[in-house]
């Protein structure tokens, strides 16, 4: 399909972070459908090559900028050199994250630093280098993952939803700041779908296996979540709330307060009871192993 972002900016230049899997991959699949030309930011060099060659054969450009979006000097280059690549740039997704939990208290305070510099420095990065591009074209579009948890702010979670409320936050203060630069901003927030996010969890066996179940249990794919993103990112929305469940979470919460509360509370015992059972059953299948 073409896509209204296609023809809105006819250049088309793309920058993506977190590109070599999960949502991104899936971003830069569809706009190499599309023929564009994507600079790809990913910390696995190994994976941003496969995503450099997918893009290729898909019918787009690639420029494969291996990357730590929290390293704030590395990315002022990376963005420099893909904006002398592209000679400018028209999309932003701010899309690299890492998923993690733990309760506060427990949670380590490097945890904390860790969580903060990839999914909220990385995002003010981003838009740090690449803003003041957008404003001298007085055109661009900025598109920010961020996540239902800044909805439903989860108890043993705090690190993941206070990063992505950030996200939240910063999209809608940009989205007045830009708005005389004709630079249009869409924040995504979707609910659990299949992706890698947990990958490098820091948080301990039982937060990676309660968002692996999570995941694998979700019906929803990273190339259904990509669709709506640029479908909706293309019909200028700003609020990009994916999946039923997150949308369920994010009118609850507006409307009903107390009772929104009262059932994450539930699904939080529930949760706690869930993690205590697959504990048992991992510590069961490790004497069997033995």
């Amino acid at each position: 399909m073409a896509y209204q972002l296609s023809l809105r900016y006819p250049q088309k230049r793309a920058f993506v972070t977190g590109a070599a899997s999960g949502l991104g991959w899936a971003l830069c699949q569809k706009l190499a459908h599309e023929g564009w030309q994507i600079g790809l930011a990913d910390l696995n060099a190994q994976k941003l090559e496969e995503a450099r060659q997918m893009v290729l054969r898909q019918g787009g450009q690639a420029w494969a900028f291996p990357l730590d979006v929290s390293d704030r000097e590395a990315y002022a280059k990376v963005a420099a050199d893909f904006l002398q690549k592209a000679g400018g740039i028209d999309l932003l997704f701010n899309n690299a994250g890492v998923g993690d939990g733990g309760k506060v208290g427990e949670y380590s305070l490097d945890n904390w630093e860790w969580m903060i510099g990839i999914n909220q420095m990385g995002v003010i990065y981003g838009c740090h280098f690449f803003v003041p591009t957008m404003q001298a074209q007085q055109s661009g579009h900025i598109i920010n993952t961020a996540s239902a948890a800044a909805i439903a702010s989860a108890p043993g979670m705090a690190s993941y939803n206070v990063t992505k409320a950030a996200v939240v936050s910063l999209s809608e203060t940009l989205h007045t700041e830009l708005q005389d630069f004709n630079v249009k901003v869409s924040c995504v927030m979707p609910w659990f779908f299949k992706t890698n996010i947990i990958q490098y969890a820091r948080g301990g066996e039982d937060i990676r296996r309660m968002g692996q179940k999570a995941m694998e249990e979700s019906p929803y794919t990273a190339e259904e979540v990509a669709e709506i993103v640029l479908q909706k990112a293309g019909a200028q929305k700003f609020y990009v709330v994916v999946t039923k469940e997150a949308k369920s979470m994010w009118w609850m919460k507006r409307f009903f307060p107390q009772r929104f509360f009262r059932i994450v509370k539930r699904m939080y015992d529930q949760q706690q009871a869930e993690v205590a059972q697959l504990s048992v059953q991992a510590a069961q299948a490790t004497l069997v192993e033995k």
